[in-house]
């Protein structure tokens, strides 16, 4: 049966807006657990035993990066589409935004991280250099010559002016992309002006975006092992980011289509292409991945090697075997399927078993460090190295739960601000009537 042909008459003047009734109920408990979970994470993090502190520092670590990876997939998701001048898109742009917008929210949880009570845990190079008396450089010269030739890098004023300036000036961009585009929601004569100025200014912005999200991931994640390096580390990352913040837009698109949203303006056209797109960068993110540990596995220099050694140690291993059919098998076939990516309900579904293999990845990322360093740092509190530490996977869902509900929260209260789509913009109508 062939689609209705939207028209201007379709469309509400006023655009289309949550409907508050019972997400104001999941808003409140979401910042209520929110709430909750970082006080006892800050307890945690700074009072409790210093066992716990160290496990602790690991299980924050992993879940703030892994839904700061969602919003800075956001920010990608936005930059691209007005980059690109792409028509499909409009009809979902705000989504991408409000994605994006849970940005500068989401990094307010790295605060603990810039604390040297829970850096001692994670970062050993910061250990070095803080017991360093005199100058730092002939410490290092004399006490760790691989760590004196990255010091020009991993040096901590260096270190915390790069963490500073990637959560201010990404969180500029999102807000004044988002503010750009809802400033046309209540502009009579709302033209073309404010979509070439997005153009321009997502155009330049793109740059910072590849550098925050390399960067954050080298300051954050590959400073855990300072004798450990990848030149495709920061592409990896991207891949995980852009695939599953798509993930998050699919599933945020059919939940607003469920209670009666976005009605006029997304179809099954729309579903189809971010099912598409997330098909493409799940290839994408599996192809990095081969590409990383072929590279490693084929030069077989001891630095790099570090990584996948202790990932291949004990259960690791099988993790990391699950991972590879988790994370790439599974979803290649099913995507594959032309209709279940026009089904919403089903897309959904992979979109969030996706998801769930995203937690897996980063989980695998961070948390098999945390015997090993804190084994080297203070065996006599640690009990020496070991694959894992016994009750530490506690503090892992506290602190995913925390940061979780604060992402929920963040991203409903954005949904809720503004009109669900930019329903002023001149190729709202085109974007409608999609067809691929």
């Amino acid at each position: 049966m062939a689609r209705h042909h939207v028209t201007s008459a379709d469309l509400a003047i006023h655009g289309d807006h949550l409907d508050s009734t019972g997400v104001s109920t999941v808003k409140s408990i979401a910042m209520g657990v929110a709430l909750v979970g970082t006080v006892a994470s800050l307890y945690l993090l700074f009072f409790a035993p210093e066992m716990i502190r160290g496990c602790f520092a690991y299980s924050w670590l992993f879940a703030f990066y892994y839904f700061l990876s969602l919003s800075i997939g956001g920010c990608f998701w936005t930059l691209l589409h007005n980059v690109t001048n792409a028509g499909w898109g409009t009809s979902v742009r705000r989504t991408f935004e409000n994605l994006g917008s849970t940005y500068p929210w989401i990094y307010l949880f790295a605060l603990p991280l810039l604390c040297p009570e829970v850096q001692q845990y994670l970062y050993e190079w910061m250990n070095i250099q803080r017991a360093a008396t005199g100058r730092v450089e002939e410490f290092l010269q004399s006490h760790s010559s691989l760590l004196y030739h990255k010091y020009g890098f991993l040096n901590l004023p260096f270190w915390y002016g790069r963490v500073i300036f990637w959560g201010l000036a990404l969180s500029l961009v999102i807000i004044g992309l988002r503010k750009l585009s809802v400033a046309q929601d209540t502009d009579p004569h709302p033209g073309t002006a404010r979509l070439f100025q997005a153009r321009f200014h997502s155009t330049y912005t793109l740059i910072l975006f590849a550098l925050t999200v390399t960067f954050t991931g080298f300051d954050f994640l590959l400073g855990l092992d300072y004798k450990w390096f990848s030149t495709m580390w920061g592409v990896y990352l991207f891949g995980g980011s852009a695939l599953n913040a798509m993930a998050v837009i699919i599933l945020t698109c059919a939940w607003l289509q469920s209670r009666g949203h976005l009605k006029h303006v997304t179809s099954d056209e729309h579903f189809h292409i971010m099912g598409k797109l997330l098909l493409a960068f799940t290839i994408f993110w599996a192809y990095i991945a081969f590409s990383q540990y072929f590279l490693i596995w084929y030069a077989g220099i001891t630095e790099e090697t570090s990584y996948f050694l202790i990932r291949n140690t004990g259960h690791w291993n099988t993790a990391m075997i699950v991972l590879v059919f988790g994370h790439f098998a599974v979803p290649f076939v099913f995507l594959l399927q032309a209709w279940l990516k026009r089904n919403p309900r089903s897309l959904s579904i992979l979109a969030g078993y996706t998801l769930c293999m995203h937690v897996f990845d980063h989980y695998l990322i961070t948390i098999p460090e945390r015997g090993i360093s804190l084994g080297n740092i203070k065996p006599d509190v640690f009990g020496g190295i070991q694959v894992s530490i016994p009750g530490a996977f506690w503090g892992d869902i506290l602190a995913f739960v925390t940061i979780g509900a604060a992402f929920l929260f963040f991203l409903l209260r954005a949904l809720g601000q503004h009109s669900l789509y930019p329903n002023r913009d001149p190729r709202i109508l085109e974007s409608a009537n999609l067809s691929n």
